[in-house]
């Protein structure tokens, strides 16, 4: 299973954490899932569990998943 990329549709209560219409990158977890959870790599760099309703899944070609997600 590899990485997703979500964007953010909402980012109440996570605002420091989180940037509204902004995409990241999520992580699979499927234990994560089963409580309705994802984890995403946020601002920090480090990836966290939040509630799975502030992101939809977004379907990117790769040359820009790569330029979006590439090392810096």
């Amino acid at each position: 299973m590899e990485n997703q990329s979500v964007i953010c549709i909402k980012n109440k209560g996570y605002e420091a954490s989180l940037e509204a219409r902004k995409i990241y990158e999520a992580i699979p977890d499927p234990k994560a899932e089963n409580h309705q959870q994802i984890r995403v790599i946020d601002e920090s760099g480090e990836d966290y569990l939040f509630p799975k309703e502030l992101f939809v899944t977004v379907v990117l070609s790769k040359p820009v998943e790569e330029a979006i997600f590439k090392e810096a």
